[in-house]
């Protein structure tokens, strides 16, 4: 008789475990898929994108330029967010955003130059520590997946965006402007420029004519070339599609009873 009653003891016990451990489990599946959820660089991507197509068709100048600042200014508060970077810097971030929107929006009531020169050094910054973070969370990411790809190539497609500000904002302060005087380039033009440089594809028709011009360019330059090849290569060549789902699969399957 007390061997049967420690059998059916014993089968309770291994019946009411996985019933036990089964809030823990549900709580760990669902911090992976945050987890998942806040490496959001492929919205990212798509802000970067969004940028892009906005930077073609408006002119960095006036109302335009005070969407354009918004537009840059999300982009860096969500790259932030998804690289986890600390609270305390996405609320920085997000303050020195609303800021540069400000500063544009002074600008294009009054048509002063310097807000928007302002606004502009603001997104530069904001928009580099933003796409370090990101390249940091890739650099230290465990395995190579699908977002971590995503995350290197926004990083890779923001260089040209940053460069763009950093060349409007350099035609502003100088006095010849960018291309020298007598070319007459609106915003797209460093758009295109950028990019082109950033490629090494060199079409050859828009050239910076100041020193200072020529040495960011370069620097575009090569940045451009060392990522691409180095980093966003190396980690194509690392990644394995579809091993991420393997995993997951061969999780659930073993924490199932």
């Amino acid at each position: 008789m007390r061997l049967v009653t420690r059998s059916v003891n014993d089968a309770e016990r291994r019946i009411a475990r996985p019933l036990a451990e089964q809030p823990r489990m549900n709580r760990e599946r669902w911090r992976q898929r945050a987890q998942r959820a806040s490496d959001a660089f492929g919205l990212v991507l798509l802000l970067i994108l969004l940028t892009y197509i906005l930077a073609s068709v408006l002119s960095n100048g006036g109302w335009p330029a005070v969407l354009l600042t918004a537009v840059t200014g999300a982009t860096s508060v969500v790259a932030l967010t998804s690289a986890h970077a600390k609270p305390v810097f996405v609320r920085r971030a997000l303050t020195l955003a609303l800021l540069a929107i400000l500063l544009a929006l002074i600008g294009a009531i009054s048509g002063g130059r310097h807000w928007l020169s302002a606004a502009n050094f603001i997104e530069i910054g904001l928009l580099a520590v933003a796409m370090g973070a990101v390249l940091r969370r890739v650099v230290t990411s465990e395995a190579v997946s699908s977002r971590t790809i995503l995350g290197a190539i926004s990083v890779y497609a923001s260089l040209g965006i940053l460069f763009t500000w950093a060349y409007g904002l350099i035609d502003r302060i100088e006095g010849g402007g960018f291309f020298g005087a007598t070319a007459n380039v609106e915003g797209s033009d460093f758009l295109f420029f950028s990019y082109t440089t950033l490629t090494t594809t060199g079409y050859g028709n828009l050239v910076p004519a100041g020193q200072v011009g020529r040495m960011i360019s370069g620097l575009e330059m090569m940045l451009g070339q060392i990522f691409l090849v180095t980093l966003v290569a190396g980690l194509v060549s690392l990644w394995k599609p579809g091993q991420a789902f393997l995993r997951r699969r061969s999780e659930r399957s073993a924490e199932q009873p």
